[in-house]
């Protein structure tokens, strides 16, 4: 920055998750045997911050070894440090913008009272201009290109506009399951970081959100709380459907259910003229696929490159929904339900299993939504794989080429 002053740097950090599931590989070794007393330690340090229990704090910090407490506290408190530093350089002017997100959040925790420590430091600098913080993860890098790339229309006040339907009168209200606010919030967010304003009309593209009327389900179908009559989802359909046929600018963000498209939408969608998407996601956590889904969009519609294009929606296509909803869990059962953290040996049969799914499917839906479409573009299909030794991440280095 001291050399090129004009450099535009935009960073982001990630507020360390408080892990919602035992699992000793991804979070610390410990984990798996620690993580339900580690998790009441962090809900009772807020709660007794907002005024709770003393008492709850001591019996839960007690429940822990000295060692594993100290070393976990300890990690965080050096993400916490690093953040405050990053907010020091933003002040500073070596940073142009920074978004601070959280990583699988609650209400209640460690996260929560970390983002309220560095709200206030924002309050005190005055950053609220050139800083977002707000639940997500994976997803920011792409949000902080789009942002950057509109970077001049922001400055001239030309933002991007979105108009968000949702299929039920109440999904603004719905609670996540690894976010600390309600979705409308939630979509807010994720708007201003990737530099776009919400309207009610003269729309740049409309961000159609499938979500629940109350709360996300963990399993398809959730007849509780995601497939209810709260929300009547064929309209919803029906309306992403004509938006499509109409050609206009339509974003599709699916947070019914985490980690997947759900199933049913798909289903209704499925002789939509899906291949005419200016950006689609569903996997992970709502963030993820907000972010994702927002930041597509913005680059596609900036950048105007119709292969480009292609390609990104038809890898998240052949991701959330052929894999996330669809194959991941047949490749389970038929390696009998191995441990969700860890295939061990399993894994290059896990990989040859994915294959011979995946290939098949992902070259029909090229063929019926794509081919005919784009005669143009030919895809590459260039195999499977998994990230990790686990089946969470799979891997699908596809291309998408000018004939």
């Amino acid at each position: 920055k001291t050399l090129n002053p004009s450099l535009r740097i935009l960073a982001h950090g990630v507020i360390v998750r408080v892990g919602s599931d035992d699992d000793p590989l991804e979070e610390k070794p410990y984990f798996g045997a620690w993580g339900p007393a580690l998790r009441q330690v962090s809900e009772w340090m807020d709660r007794v911050e907002r005024g709770g229990d003393k008492d709850r704090l001591e019996q839960a910090i007690s429940a822990v070894p000295a060692d594993i407490l100290e070393d976990w506290l300890g990690t965080r408190e050096r993400n916490h440090q690093m953040h405050l530093k990053a907010l020091e350089l933003l002040h500073e002017g070596v940073l142009n913008r920074l978004h601070l997100t959280l990583d699988d959040t609650t209400p209640y925790g460690l996260a929560a009272l970390d983002r309220r420590r560095l709200e206030a430091r924002m309050d005190a600098l005055h950053l609220w201009d050139r800083a977002e913080i707000y639940p997500g993860a994976d997803e920011v890098s792409a949000c902080l290109l789009a942002r950057a790339i509109v970077w001049d229309k922001r400055v001239k006040d030309k933002r991007i506009s979105v108009k968000v339907v949702y299929p039920s009168s109440t999904s603004h209200l719905t609670t996540t399951l690894f976010e600390d606010r309600p979705l409308g919030e939630l979509v807010s967010a994720h708007l201003r970081a990737c530099g776009c304003v919400e309207v009610s009309s003269a729309q740049t593209f409309t961000l159609y959100v499938n979500a629940p009327a109350t709360r996300q389900g963990h399993t398809q179908p959730d007849f509780e709380t995601v497939d209810t009559s709260a929300r009547f989802l064929p309209g919803f359909a029906e309306c992403v459907s004509e938006a499509l046929e109409r050609s206009k600018n339509t974003v599709l963000a699916d947070v019914a259910y985490p980690n997947g498209a759900e199933k049913r939408l798909m289903k209704l969608l499925e002789n939509a003229p899906l291949h005419r998407l200016v950006g689609y996601a569903a996997w992970n956590t709502a963030g993820n696929t907000l972010g994702s889904a927002i930041a597509t969009a913005v680059c596609v519609l900036e950048g105007q490159i119709e292969c480009a294009r292609v390609e990104a929606l038809f890898s998240r296509l052949v991701d959330d929904w052929i894999y996330q909803a669809e194959v991941r869990s047949k490749v389970w059962n038929a390696l009998e339900q191995p441990s969700i953290f860890d295939l061990g040996d399993l894994k290059a049969q896990a990989e040859s299993e994915i294959e011979l799914r995946m290939k098949p499917a992902a070259l029909e839906l090229w063929n019926k939504h794509f081919a005919l479409e784009y005669p143009n573009l030919m895809l590459e299909w260039n195999g499977s794989s998994l990230a990790w030794p686990r089946l969470f991440t799979g891997v699908f280095p596809l291309e998408v080429k000018n004939v």
